[in-house]
């Protein structure tokens, strides 16, 4: 599978339409960006499950905006819409293959409990539940 470019108007059906997501965000200009392009690329090629998106920053300012990008490449790492993994930097492939793997392994349910967790504590505390 090739890379998808991911805009503010795709980008939400694009996210969701896999289970996991991998999104480069970047810039022409930007040499670390330029190197980590093809391990992208061979990423892409290896993972048909996986849908792999780019963001282009300097097109799509209103996007990088909303996931806070000041430092490019970022490198996002998604799965059933809850960011797992979010950091600046070009990575060599052996660290992207590492990576793509333990996204695969993260037991999701685990995950939406505690962010139902976390939800819950936060309404509590804020004096907007009932119950509480």
């Amino acid at each position: 599978m090739t890379t998808i470019e991911l805009t503010k108007d795709n980008f939400e059906a694009q996210v969701a339409s896999k289970g996991i997501a991998f999104v480069d965000f970047w810039a022409s200009w930007c040499g670390p960006c330029r190197q980590f392009a093809p391990v992208f690329e061979e990423a892409a090629g290896r993972h048909d499950d996986i849908m792999f998106g780019k963001v282009d920053t300097e097109a799509q300012q209103e996007l990088a905006a909303a996931f806070q990008i000041t430092s490019i490449p970022t490198l996002m790492a998604i799965r059933d819409n809850v960011v797992l993994y979010a950091q600046p930097g070009a990575i060599p492939g052996t660290a992207l293959e590492e990576l793509i793997s333990k996204v695969r392994e993260v037991d999701m349910d685990e995950v939406h409990r505690r962010i139902a967790e976390q939800q819950d504590a936060a309404q509590q505390g804020d004096g907007r539940n009932p119950d509480a």
